[in-house]
């Protein structure tokens, strides 16, 4: 199997895999997160650190226990797997499947994470989800459309019934008896027309009303709630008395001392090649012997200066040391 292979399998387990005289791949969990209208789940982001160069044995152990092989073993096969990834790299960019790919620019190493692979095991199954688009429903403007064209038509039929009645009304017009029934039968069909038409308007307007209520029913309902908000509203009638705390920034007096120089010019020449590596460094003034001493950098707390220390000490520079101020 390829180096790549065992570092993805630690990755699943690990937050940081050092692959010796290389770098270190380190991990960081990140939350759920929207892009667009995907919505995406938890995942592990990884990143490279070339400073993190220094065998820890994570790596060749698991070599050596997944292929059966001794340890020394594991290790000549990471050693001729980095210079193989860095003649590549001094010529084109360098693909680790599943991890990202390596881009060697100005002597310096720039990686590119690769998407497709999530390493948090807790979010094992968990695919990306897109949501479609609200439609929005017309049913209702349908239906009111509708309501209006049977109005209408049921309007015209009664108005074709009247001139039906009324032309079966003139031909009964012979005597002063049949004209009184005439007249009769007329304002019967026009009272059945409007009694008709009454009733559909009427119906309209019921449901017109209905709706109205149920708005100002609702307006009230809106209304009694926001009284009962600014009711809950809590009012202290005799308050505290406002106390000011005048905070002062924490100032770092733990410094880790990268090294002492005689000449100044060397030292802001340290601080240089610090501050390119990724450090805050910075000149700390001189001590008793007349040296330059150059910080990597500076903290305010103990124990977060000592924690930064082991790291370089481990991974940097051996040498290095803390100074209390």
């Amino acid at each position: 199997m390829t180096l790549e292979i065992y570092i993805k399998e630690l990755l699943y387990r690990y937050d940081c895999v050092i692959v010796p005289d290389f770098g270190g791949f380190v991990t960081n969990n990140k939350p759920a997160r929207i892009v667009g209208n995907t919505f995406l789940p938890p995942y592990k982001q990884i990143t490279f650190n070339s400073l993190l160069q220094n065998n820890d044995g994570l790596l060749a152990n698991h070599i050596a226990s997944v292929d059966k092989m001794p340890y020394k073993s594991a290790v000549n096969f990471i050693h001729f797997e980095v210079e193989a990834w860095i003649d590549k790299l001094m010529e084109e960019s360098l693909e680790l499947q599943g991890i990202g790919t390596l881009v060697m620019e100005n002597d310096t190493i720039h990686f590119e994470p690769e998407a497709q692979t999530n390493y948090l095991t807790s979010s094992f199954g968990l695919s990306s989800y897109i949501s479609e688009s609200i439609q929005r429903n017309t049913d209702v403007v349908t239906v009111k459309k509708e309501q209006e064209v049977v109005l209408v038509n049921q309007r015209q039929i009664y108005k074709e019934q009247v001139e039906e009645i009324e032309k079966k009304a003139q031909t009964l017009l012979v005597t002063k008896t049949s004209k009184k029934s005439s007249n009769f039968l007329k304002y019967a069909a026009i009272f059945v027309l409007s009694s008709s038409i009454l009733g559909l308007l009427g119906t309209k307007m019921y449901q017109d009303n209905l709706e109205k209520k149920q708005v100002i029913a609702l307006q009230k309902e809106q209304k009694l709630r926001e009284t009962q908000i600014q009711e809950a509203t809590f009012v202290i009638e005799n308050p505290l008395p406002t106390i000011t705390l005048n905070t002062v920034a924490p100032v770092d007096k733990y410094f880790i001392i990268a090294g002492a120089f005689r000449n100044k010019a060397n030292a802001e020449k340290k601080v240089k090649q610090l501050t390119k590596k990724g450090f805050e460094a910075k000149i700390i003034g001189k001590n008793k012997w007349n040296l330059t001493q150059v910080a990597f950098s500076s903290y305010a707390t103990l124990n977060e200066a000592n924690k930064n220390l082991n790291i370089i000490k481990k991974n940097i520079a051996k040498d290095a040391w803390l100074l209390i101020k």
